[in-house]
């Protein structure tokens, strides 16, 4: 018992330590993907199709470059029309 109680708590201990990966430098970044808009389309048809495969970062930027290119920087103010619509 008195082995077995000091080893249980290395292995515990090991387990519970943080793991370090290195940052994935393969990833491109928002702006990247928001000025190329062939490899954007692809990559979009790709994550619908293989989410699991890319990866849920790789799809979660593709989604904000496409948000982006769409919405654009949003500091363009709304502008209403001068006269209302007739309807």
């Amino acid at each position: 018992m008195k082995v077995i109680a000091p080893l249980m708590l290395a292995v515990l201990l090991t387990g519970c330590g943080q793991s370090e990966a290195p940052p994935n430098t393969s990833i491109p970044s928002v702006e990247e993907l928001a000025s190329d808009p062939a490899r954007l389309k692809a990559l979009r048809e790709q994550c619908k199709t293989n989410r699991a495969k890319l990866g849920d970062v790789l799809c979660n930027r593709v989604a904000e470059a496409t948000n982006l290119r769409f919405f654009g920087d949003g500091k363009v103010p709304y502008t209403p029309p001068a006269s209302s619509p007739k309807f």
